[in-house]
């Protein structure tokens, strides 16, 4: 029986090599590395005493250094197992879960059909290429050649042009006796009862081929030159090659890439995906014009298990967003999941490549949040909870949201990390209700056993559990001397707005700082005051390069880039530096007194461990988590003065 290459494709693609080969061999466990998919065996071809025998998942292949055997799944069950071709593609479907096809005569001759019809479509790919080297695609070049694509890269990805004609392609492909059904059939043409003539469904179009998984040509997308056309983007119709919704463009490449390392990158455009390869992200695709779909989505976690979705820096972007994470939810699971990047406002991927060049685009990635946190943001971010009903429905909302997951562990966890935001996000009174359930002390889990994730903090005869973030924070930790972007934040908006200085002269005069570089910072800042060079820009940063805090300086404004704090630079409006100069003190303020107040408090409950002392410790630490909830808003996703954060 003759398998069908996509059914083939499907089940080796749906079953990782090391499951197959792990029945018959024990992993070393010194050189394998599971996150990766990387494993290494003593050869079950050849005995040998050292594991040289190595197979990789996101190849699908395995290879053995000692004796040179190679292959896929197929071929390990037939020469170790000797199995034939059809037991072993049976065992593999069986693995995967996928019903093996019946022959079917008719199935085998549209399979046929379908081979024909891809030399057909390469035909045509052709045809596009050689159009845009001619004197008809010479606007189509200049138009490549102004969105920075290289000669390379458009032969790489064999853009072409459909040249301005009813009938060009019919007609080239008629002359190479073409038959008139395959070339509807590829959906090449426009045709119909109500068409007496066909003609060519692409005209004047710059031409995106759209490959298979196993980079065979499917279907067309076309980007219109002319500016009153009725679509800009358009794709091939529906055919017996192409289903728009489960194919993504550059996925046979990406997946090749992955093989390097990294995760794929879903973007939202063709020439997202190509401007991003010649970026030098290879392991980009993107779906087709429309929303991502469960087919799409699948084809992702097949190519890696936790993709990075970007989406513009735009309304129809974050929407975007919203629609991917409501569509992942439900299918999450162990080793199944999803990171959300969102670009600058009015940047998509092609305009910050080009822009800022690759390094903006890999912090744009280094910036991409769970699902946990995209959910999180969209049901807080602009809302108002001063009531109890309006914090009963955000909890409600929360458990609706984590009881689509059909994955029980994964729900599990997901709700465990709802409610333990909600507490936070409310604050210490919700806080101490809760920790009083299990009938010990506020905010104890029972004697001598800390929280979850957390750590201990001595205290009478029990111990309290402070929280895994409290315990991180620098107002526990002693010494901690890293730059944190709300100080940041509060140094750089005043360089660079001097008239800051001066509406907050009490304030900066008297600023407390935890971080030793920005302390010579500010003491750069109350030496410019001193000497009346505090009035403008220049000034005060010329004082800063005299003190040698200049690389001090730089490293501070790379930070907030970096953390999107655009109101603290120097092209933001004053307005919008005073506000976020504004909301970092009063964190900073904040922050501050509750790290005197920690520290007393601890002393206290040291001297004397009364519940007395120990509500006040605890209560001291939920006030911190209401600072540091509303802080991750600021610095993440969060609400800035009624505008949604920049990601």
């Amino acid at each position: 029986m003759r398998f069908p290459p996509a059914f083939l494709d499907e089940i080796r693609d749906r079953v990782p090599i090391s499951q197959v080969i792990g029945q018959r061999v024990a992993w070393d466990r010194k050189k394998t590395n599971t996150s990766r998919g990387d494993y290494w065996a003593c050869c079950p071809f050849h005995g040998e005493k050292s594991p040289s025998f190595h197979c990789e998942d996101k190849k699908g292949r395995y290879h053995c250094f000692g004796c040179s055997v190679s292959g896929d799944h197929f071929k390990f069950l037939t020469e170790l197992d000797g199995m034939s071709f059809p037991e072993a593609v049976e065992k593999i479907a069986e693995m995967a879960g996928v019903p093996m096809p019946v022959r079917d005569e008719r199935e085998e001759r549209r399979e046929k059909e379908r081979a024909s019809l891809t030399d057909v479509m390469e035909m045509a790919t052709a045809f596009f290429q050689e159009r845009l080297q001619s004197a008809d695609g010479a606007k189509a070049r200049a138009y490549l050649r102004d969105r920075g694509l290289t000669p390379a890269t458009q032969q790489s990805f064999r853009l072409g042009y459909a040249p301005d004609s009813r009938n060009a392609l019919k007609e080239h492909l008629a002359a190479k006796g073409v038959p008139k059904a395959d070339i509807e059939a590829c959906g090449l043409v426009r045709h119909g009862d109500d068409i007496p003539v066909s003609y060519d469904w692409f005209r004047d179009r710059i031409m995106f081929p759209i490959p298979d998984s196993r980079g065979k040509i499917i279907a067309f997308g076309g980007r219109a030159l002319a500016p009153d056309a009725l679509a800009k983007y358009m794709n091939s119709p529906e055919t017996e090659l192409f289903h728009k919704g489960n194919v993504l463009y550059n996925f046979a490449r990406a997946r090749k890439a992955l093989a390097k390392g990294g995760t794929v990158i879903a973007v939202e455009g063709y020439m997202d995906v190509i401007a991003l390869a010649q970026a030098g992200f290879e392991n980009a695709v993107a779906p087709l014009g429309t929303a991502l779909t469960e087919n799409q989505l699948e084809l992702l976690w097949r190519m890696a298990p936790e993709p990075v979705l970007c989406f513009d820096g735009d309304k129809a972007g974050l929407k975007a967003a919203w629609r991917a994470a409501d569509l992942a939810l439900p299918a999450v699971q162990p080793g199944r999941s999803a990171r959300f990047a969102i670009l600058p406002e009015g940047k998509d991927p092609d305009d910050l490549v080009k822009a800022e060049g690759p390094e903006a685009f890999r912090a744009v990635l280094a910036d991409a949040r769970p699902l946990v946190d995209l959910l999180w943001m969209r049901e807080t971010a602009g809302g108002v909870f001063d009531t109890p009903e309006r914090r009963a429905e955000l909890g409600k909302t929360l458990r609706e949201l984590t009881s689509r997951i059909r994955d029980e562990s994964t729900r599990y966890h997901y709700q465990q990390e709802m409610r333990e935001r909600e507490q936070s996000f409310f604050g210490s009174k919700r806080g101490l209700r809760q920790g009083r359930q299990d009938g010990g002390r506020p905010g104890e889990r029972g004697q001598g056993k800390p929280a979850p994730g957390g750590q201990f903090a001595k205290g009478g005869s029990g111990r309290i559990a402070i929280t895994e973030s409290l315990g991180q924070s620098a107002l526990v930790k002693r010494g901690g001397e890293g730059m944190s972007v709300r100080e940041a934040t509060i140094i750089v908006a005043l360089v660079n707005h001097p008239a800051l200085i001066d509406e907050n002269f009490a304030h900066v005069e008297f600023l407390d700082l935890v971080n030793s570089d920005l302390r010579k910072l500010h003491a750069a800042i109350l030496d410019a005051m001193a000497h009346d060079a505090a009035d403008e820009r220049g000034a005060v940063i010329a004082t800063i390069e005299r003190a040698g805090c200049g690389g001090i300086w730089e490293r501070a404004v790379e930070l907030i880039k970096r953390a999107r704090q655009w109101p603290a630079l120097e092209t933001a409006a004053l307005d919008d530096a005073r506000d976020a100069f504004n909301q970092a003190m009063h964190l900073q303020r904040s922050a501050r007194t509750l790290h005197r107040e920690l520290k007393q408090a601890q002393a206290a409950l040291d001297a004397d461990p009364s519940d007395e002392n120990f509500r006040h410790l605890v209560e001291i630490q939920a006030q911190f988590n209401d600072v540091q909830a509303t802080e991750a808003l600021i610095e993440g996703f969060g609400v800035s003065s009624g505008r949604v954060g920049r990601v």
